[in-house]
């Protein structure tokens, strides 16, 4: 394949990087996350508390990406209909009977976005969130399509002072990406927290985010046709095989302590090495892309394990390759 194509996709993205480094400063594994999952049309799940810039980074990259965007903010009163359009009633006659009454959807929110954010989803109640997985997942309401691409949902940590439970662990894994979002001060990321500093010493403040809508849809549906013809080298998927066997036979992973299933593993994942590759210009994934296993395993292994992953992935491409 052209690795011409390729440089113009890892072009474009990464003007939609620089496009959020102008409005936030560090955060650099959420801003990489969100974007591997755009490209590859994988929904991101982003946990952390009040603050990070989780929903804003979210909110700056839809824009940027001039697609069709959705924002919900959850509660325990979320019911669907809030989030698929209006519920229309009519009466409609019926030479039998005399009338019906008929409910149907004029169809709004997730069913008509590119792009959605659904913030705080963990309030969600679990009729309400279970049904809008589906619709997500499938990426049709009932049996009409839907536009979307990707949906980026936020939460704060379930801990008791945010009022919130734990997304039940199937549902979690429903989102591909998974990034555990922090604050420049607690990752003691001093440098940067001199810039955030500077920025508004010498800016005036202003609540309006307005970042530049530099692609398009064309854009994403070109550089998901060009993902799927990019290749992966049999050193590449023997390293993967590794890494997994290691999961299950070296640190004893089950269903009784992570979620490490074949959908995820073996399917989602290749699909994210291949936007790995092209986020660097390149037409063929190379081990070091391994790394986005990081993005994968976040809450579907023990945090201990996904802390170690940098060095799991260096330790298996040596062992592997040689």
């Amino acid at each position: 394949m052209d690795t011409e194509a390729a440089e113009t996709i890892a072009q474009h993205f990464g003007d939609l990087r620089k496009e959020m480094d102008n409005f936030v400063i560090g955060h650099d594994a959420v801003k990489t996350g969100i974007i591997l999952g755009m490209m590859s049309r994988e929904h991101i799940y982003i946990e952390g508390p009040p603050g990070m810039a989780k929903t804003m980074l979210a909110e700056i990259v839809s824009a940027a990406s001039n697609l069709e965007f959705y924002l919900y903010q959850f509660h325990r009163d979320t019911r669907l209909a809030e989030l698929v359009g209006d519920v229309v009633i009519q009466r409609k006659p019926d030479g039998e009977h005399g009338e019906l009454i008929v409910q149907s959807i004029r169809k709004g929110g997730v069913l008509t976005a590119e792009i959605c954010v659904l913030d705080d989803i963990s309030r969600a109640p679990g009729e309400a969130l279970n049904v809008l997985l589906r619709i997500l997942n499938e990426r049709q309401f009932q049996t009409e399509p839907i536009p979307l691409l990707t949906a980026i949902a936020t939460s704060n940590p379930t801990v008791d002072e945010y009022y919130n439970e734990p997304l039940d662990p199937a549902n979690l894994d429903r989102f591909t990406i998974q990034i555990r979002s922090s604050g420049l001060i607690q990752e003691n990321q001093w440098d940067q927290v001199r810039r955030v500093i500077d920025l508004y010493s010498d800016t005036e403040f202003s609540d309006e985010v307005k970042p530049q809508p530099l692609l398009n849809r064309k854009v994403f549906d070109d550089a998901y046709e060009v993902l799927h013809k990019v290749s992966v080298p049999d050193l590449v998927k023997r390293c993967l095989i590794d890494l997994l066997s290691r999961f299950v036979n070296q640190f004893k992973l089950d269903h009784t302590n992570s979620l490490i299933t074949d959908r995820s593993f073996l399917v989602k994942t290749v699909k994210v090495l291949k936007a790995q590759a092209l986020l660097d210009g390149r037409v063929e994934v190379v081990p070091a892309d391994l790394n986005i296993l990081s993005f994968m395993t976040t809450f579907r292994v023990p945090e201990e394990v996904n802390r170690s992953m940098p060095a799991l992935v260096a330790e298996t491409i040596q062992r592997v390759a040689s």
